[in-house]
């Protein structure tokens, strides 16, 4: 069959970031947010509090690769310190999720010669984003860095709970976009999340040789190596 989209990993393919979620500003910049809400913590408490519940999340998952939910995360932070009003933790947990991820981020950027190979592709390939993100981050900053109106559909792991290797993230953007496994290449950094889990859906997959993401992962390989970015309109040509 013909090739006829291009699945792309987000972070560590697409885009450069680097977050630190250990810095101590993290939790005192939301400590201090939190007194104008009538909460008064010190940010050791909200650190603690914050990990405690994203594990207690991961553990009553029943995936085999759940995934967090931020924004509930801090919804329920709030909900233990008595805002009641469903509507006001919505809107303070977006907040808090931005806040979180606002302060912890060091850099965002795209990789060189994105854009051009996008463009490039884009008048001959459908092309869609499979992610381990959350959406409350992965969708503006995908609209920070330019890449609005690229990506149809944008699945992200933390809107079903799952994450990659897991075949049904594949399967959902292989639904969405009407075409078969055989008829897309999926194109990541991580030979774990991304190529195990393209192979493990039968889609074939090019590595991405980025500063993040693991290199090896038991006896699996990639059907195509890129060394740098542009690489892979080499093969997705050899591919196809």
């Amino acid at each position: 069959m013909a090739i006829e989209g291009i699945l792309f990993d987000l972070y560590g393919t697409l885009i450069d970031i680097e977050t630190d979620e250990s810095m101590d500003e993290i939790y005192r910049g939301i400590a201090h947010f939190l007194t104008y809400e009538g909460i008064q913590l010190h940010r050791g408490e909200v650190r603690d509090l914050y990990w405690q519940l994203l594990k207690q999340q991961k553990l009553e998952s029943n995936e085999k690769y759940p995934e967090i939910d931020v924004e509930k995360i801090w919804n329920a932070f709030l909900q233990q310190h008595g805002i009641d009003s469903a509507p006001v933790r919505k809107r303070l947990s977006d907040i808090l999720s931005h806040l979180h991820r606002g302060i912890s981020r060091k850099r965002l950027q795209l990789y060189p010669e994105v854009l051009r190979v996008l463009n490039a592709l884009r008048s001959n390939y459908r092309m869609g984003i499979i992610s381990d993100a959350q959406p409350c981050f992965a969708l503006p900053e995908i609209q920070a860095v330019g890449l609005g109106g690229y990506f149809s559909p944008v699945v992200i792991s933390a809107d079903d709970g799952f994450r990659k290797p897991d075949s049904r993230l594949f399967a959902k953007a292989l639904d969405f976009m009407q075409l078969k496994p055989a008829q897309v290449i999926y194109v990541g950094n991580d030979m774990y999340r991304d190529i195990y889990g393209a192979n493990r859906a039968g889609i074939k997959a090019i590595f991405v040789d980025s500063n993040q993401g693991e290199k090896y992962y038991e006896d699996v390989k990639p059907d195509y190596f890129a060394h740098r970015f542009e690489d892979i309109l080499q093969g997705i040509a050899t591919l196809s």
